[in-house]
C-alpha cells in the first residue's frame, strides 16, 4: 500500500468539536464521513492510534475506540504488522447498527425493531402450559414437525379464514426466520434467482444471500404493489422463489388485496415461481376493514406456501413460528430441519397452543394499544416534522417515512446521541437503496412513542453529537 496519512495529516481534515460527546463516536462519524464523500479515498492508510492522539490531543483510547467502531461498520480494515486502511462496507451490510447484536439495556429507546411488548393473555397461557408441561415430560420431548395440539390450532385458524388446512400440512419451527431459512435452504440453490419486494424485510435479504441467491428486487411504489411490475420481474429472471409480504408489509405496512393476490398466483403458475407468503402481521388489523383471504387460498397446485409466527401477534420471546404447505414439503422440510435443531421447545409450543384459543381477545386487544400507539406516533410527528410524508397504514406496525432532505442513515448516527435507536431505510433495501427513508414503528407504548419523536426531533436539529440522555423512558403496558 503506497498512499498513507500522518496522524497531523489525518486531524487536519477533522473538524470535530472537542465538546462533542462521546468523542469516539464523532471521531468515528467524521471519518466515515470523509471516506463516504471522497475526501478520504478508499485504501488509504491511516496513521496509528498514538499519532492520531497525539495530533489530536487525546487520550490513546478515544482513537482506539473510534477505529474500532469503523472497523465494526466496515470502513477500516487493519491487518497485524501493516497497518490499518480506508475501506467501503459490503453492500447492505448493517455493521455495529444490526439491531439483532444490541441490547435492550443499552439507554436508547427501541425504534429500530418493530416488536409489541407481551399481551395480557400470557401469564394465562404461560400457567396453563405449565399445568400440562408434566405429563408430557413421559416422552422423549422431541416432535420434528411440532406438537399436535398447536399444529391443529394453527390449522384450525387458517380454516377459519377461509383457507381449508389440515394438521398434516402445517411444521412448526422457531419463528418466521427459521422457516424461512429452511425454505430457501430446501428450495434454492446457489445462484438461483430470487424475487425480494424493495423494501422488504431484511432478514429475508440476509436469507437469499446466505443461500448464494441472485436477489432479483422489484419496487413497491407508495400505491402498494403493481402485478405488472412483479409479473414482468418473474417472467424476465426466471426466478425460482419470490418472498412476499402482502398483509400489512413490513415495512410499508401495504394491505395487498383479492385482484392483486389472484394475479400474483396466477403469474407465479405461468412462470413456475414457488411463493413464500410471510404473514407474520396478518392478525393485526387496527382499522375496522373486511377480512381477506389469505394469498394461498388462490393457490390450485401447491405453489403457495405460508409463513406465520407468534412474535407479533402474541410476543416476540415466543420463538415459535409455521409453515403451510403440502403435507408432502412438511415431511421434507421435517428430514431437513432434523439435520440442525430436531424440534421447537416444547413448553413454548404449550403456551401458543393455549394462545390461540382465545385468538380474538388478543386481536381485539392488540388493535386498542396499536390503534393508541400509531395516533400518538401521527400526532407527534404533525407536531414536530410536519414536513416528513407518510402513508398510515390500516393494521401492522410501522410507518413507512420519506425524509425530505435527510439521510436515514445520517439520522439514524444522531438520533442514537440522543437515546433514539433507529432503522434507517438503507435495511430494507438491496445493496443499500432506501437511502432517504426510516422505518418509524408504532409498537410501543404512546409515551415512548412521543418522547422517542421529541428526541429524533432534537437530533434533526442539533446533530450526532448531543447529550444522550442519562436514563432511557421505561416502557410500560
Amino acid at each position: 500500500m503506497d498512499r498513507y496519512l500522518s496522524g497531523v495529516q489525518l486531524a487536519r481534515l477533522l473538524a470535530i468539536d472537542p465538546d462533542a460527546r462521546p468523542y469516539y463516536r464523532a471521531l468515528a462519524e467524521t471519518v466515515r464521513s470523509l471516506i463516504l464523500d471522497g475526501r478520504l479515498p478508499v485504501r488509504v492508510r491511516v496513521p496509528a492510534e498514538r499519532h492520531l492522539a497525539e495530533a489530536l490531543g487525546v487520550s490513546r483510547t478515544t482513537v482506539t475506540a473510534a477505529y474500532d467502531r469503523l472497523r465494526e461498520q466496515g470502513y477500516l480494515e487493519s491487518r497485524q504488522g501493516a497497518g490499518s486502511w480506508t475501506a467501503l462496507p459490503d453492500a447492505g451490510s448493517l455493521g455495529t447498527e444490526n439491531p439483532w447484536i444490541v441490547t435492550e439495556d443499552d439507554g436508547l429507546l427501541p425504534l429500530h425493531c418493530a416488536a409489541p411488548l407481551a399481551t395480557r393473555a400470557l401469564p394465562e397461557a404461560v400457567a396453563a402450559a405449565s399445568e400440562h408441561y408434566p405429563r408430557y415430560a413421559l416422552g422423549m420431548g422431541y416432535d420434528t414437525v411440532g406438537l399436535a395440539p398447536l399444529r391443529q390450532a394453527v390449522a384450525a385458524r387458517y380454516t377459519a379464514r377461509g383457507l381449508a388446512t389440515r394438521p398434516e400440512q402445517i411444521l412448526v419451527t422457531a419463528g418466521a426466520q427459521h422457516a424461512l431459512h429452511l425454505l430457501t435452504t430446501a428450495l434454492l440453490s446457489p445462484g438461483d434467482p430470487m424475487l425480494l419486494e424493495s423494501p422488504t424485510y431484511p432478514h429475508a435479504i440476509d436469507a437469499a444471500r446466505l443461500r448464494g441467491a441472485r436477489i432479483v428486487p422489484v419496487g413497491i411504489p407508495d400505491d402498494g404493489w403493481h402485478l405488472d411490475l412483479l409479473t414482468s420481474a418473474m417472467r424476465q429472471s426466471a426466478a425460482r422463489l419470490a418472498y412476499v409480504i402482502p398483509d400489512f408489509q413490513n415495512p410499508t405496512g401495504h394491505l395487498m388485496d383479492d385482484a392483486t393476490r389472484a394475479g400474483l398466483v396466477s403469474a407465479a403458475r405461468k412462470y413456475d415461481t414457488t411463493l413464500i407468503v410471510d404473514e407474520t402481521w396478518s392478525e393485526l388489523d387496527i382499522d375496522e376493514m373486511p377480512r381477506i383471504a389469505p394469498l394461498a387460498a388462490f393457490d390450485t397446485d401447491g405453489r403457495v406456501i405460508s409463513v406465520g409466527s407468534a412474535s407479533k401477534l402474541w410476543w416476540g420471546g415466543l420463538r415459535i413460528g409455521w409453515i403451510r404447505t403440502s403435507a408432502a414439503m412438511v415431511r421434507r422440510l421435517a428430514v431437513l430441519r432434523s439435520t440442525v435443531d430436531i424440534a421447537s421447545a416444547l413448553f413454548e409450543q404449550l403456551v401458543v397452543a393455549r394462545l390461540f384459543e382465545d385468538i380474538e381477545e388478543t386481536r381485539a386487544e392488540r388493535r386498542r394499544t396499536l390503534g393508541a400507539s400509531r395516533a400518538a406516533l401521527v400526532a407527534a410527528l404533525a407536531e414536530h416534522m410536519p414536513d416528513w410524508s407518510f402513508t398510515v397504514p390500516s393494521g401492522g406496525g410501522s410507518l413507512w417515512v420519506r425524509l425530505p432532505e435527510l439521510s436515514g442513515s445520517a439520522l439514524a448516527d444522531a438520533a442514537a446521541c440522543h437515546g433514539v435507536r433507529l432503522a434507517p431505510g438503507t435495511w430494507f433495501g438491496v445493496d443499500g437503496t432506501l437511502e432517504g427513508r426510516i422505518r418509524l414503528p408504532f409498537t410501543q407504548p404512546p409515551q415512548v412513542v412521543t418522547e422517542a419523536v421529541g428526541r429524533i426531533a432534537e437530533a434533526r436539529l442539533r446533530g450526532a453529537y448531543g447529550a444522550r440522555p442519562a436514563l432511557p423512558l421505561t416502557p410500560t403496558l
